[in-house]
């Protein structure tokens, strides 16, 4: 039995005034006449100084370490063999409800546990108006936060879905409901096809294939919808963003997948460029939302002060793209009920239709505004949803025995 034990973050202050000295020491590349985000050249320069102005000198970390540390956290001690014992460190906030349904909240990259920090409150809100109660479970991912880092060559996406799988078992969560995006889609992904705990999973990133000649009037479909543009304004638009991203946006995903040992000197030595490499993530794959300066140095500063460093994220990518699942193969979870999210300012935005490859989808839902990080942009929607597929006469409703939230 994994060893569970109450955690609290606390940054020693000398790295917090490194940091500083660092900040008050960086210098600045040039830029050319006109240059913005409008001109596909990357960050503005004008950005990046603000920025940096108010990560040294008005930014207080203690005040994120505050409303971590306010919240029930913890670090689990997780065995994966043929891997060093794991620390998972994970935020556990229990419903008052005996009937609550185990929510198992997984993040991705450049985002952190501060994403769920967002829907609690609202979750909280919905279980007092007599929705559906959840017990969420938000873990750091290995290599991610607060917990350990990986040193054994080979951690897969297979070992990060047995580590979340384990923490929930552990915890005595023996069926729960997983929400993701990022990153977290491919892991609960696998978590599905391993084992059969999750029972119920919403995504709000939904990665599908075009149907094949195995479903031939899926295939004939597809093949007239796409001669003919038959797509509606909401696909279209999305198929035009994704391949606009995977043109021009895309650089980064190469990079950590290749070579993220390279990248990992940038990110760790200067915290300028680790800035403004998650800053552009944050500007480009959101709906225009309005992010304060302390909410991006909150984002950056989580990757700054994590226990291994701001390197040891990159890792993920180039290792999840091999072993036996890696992220690029499609998967059916037949056992699972799906609930789907779309969110116009997405990264990844396909034809409604190709989701049914993969398993059964219960809910769809398109969202009018939105992007990429939509439990920070939007976790009123993330919640709505969670309400329309938990409630009563919702179709998750029951699908995990005896913890209906409310009855």
């Amino acid at each position: 039995m994994a060893k569970i034990v109450p955690y609290k973050v606390e940054v020693p202050e000398a790295k917090i005034q490194k940091l500083k000295r660092r900040l008050a020491d960086a210098e600045f590349p040039d830029q050319l006449d006109g240059s913005g985000w409008a001109s596909g050249d990357g960050v503005p320069l004008a950005d990046i100084r603000r920025l940096t102005t108010y990560w040294k000198d008005r930014f207080d970390w203690r005040q994120v370490e505050s409303k971590l540390n306010a919240l029930p956290t913890f670090m689990a001690s997780i065995s994966i063999t043929g891997f060093e014992v794991l620390e998972v460190y994970f935020i556990h906030v229990k419903s008052a409800s005996n009937n609550a349904i185990p929510l198992l909240f997984l993040h991705g990259w450049p985002g952190s546990i501060l994403e769920v920090t967002k829907l609690l409150p609202l979750l909280a809100d919905l279980e007092q108006d007599g929705g559906p109660a959840f017990d969420v479970v938000a873990p750091s991912l290995p290599n991610f936060g607060y917990s350990s880092a990986v040193r054994t060559p080979g951690f897969r996406l297979e070992h990060y879905a047995d580590t979340c799988n384990q923490l929930m078992t552990t915890l005595g969560y023996e069926k729960y409901a997983v929400q993701a995006g990022d990153l977290g889609v491919p892991i609960s992904k696998v978590i599905g096809m391993r084992h059969r705990n999750m029972k119920a999973l919403h995504w709000n990133l939904v990665p599908s294939r075009p149907p094949t000649l195995a479903s031939p009037f899926a295939f004939a479909s597809f093949i007239i919808t796409h001669m003919f543009n038959l797509y509606s304004h909401e696909e279209a638009k999305g198929l035009e963003r994704t391949m606009a991203i995977q043109k021009s946006g895309w650089g980064y995903h190469h990079i950590q997948q290749t070579k993220p040992e390279t990248i990992a000197y940038a990110f760790t030595d200067s915290p300028v460029g680790l800035l403004a490499w998650i800053y552009e993530k944050l500007y480009d794959w959101t709906d225009e939302y309005p992010w304060t300066e302390d909410e991006v140095c909150s984002w950056v500063s989580m990757y700054w002060f994590s226990r291994n460093g701001p390197g040891a994220s990159t890792r993920i990518y180039h290792e999840t793209a091999k072993g036996d699942y890696p992220v690029e193969v499609p998967a059916c979870l037949s056992d699972v009920k799906l609930g789907l999210a779309y969110f116009p300012k997405e990264i990844v935005l396909l034809p409604r239709a190709w989701a049914r490859s993969l398993g059964q989808v219960v809910y769809q839902k398109e969202h009018d505004k939105g992007g990429h990080f939509a439990a920070w942009e939007r976790p009123d929607a993330i919640v709505g949803d969670l309400m329309a597929m938990f409630s009563k006469g919702g179709p998750a409703f029951g699908v995990i025995d005896g913890r209906n939230g409310y009855e």
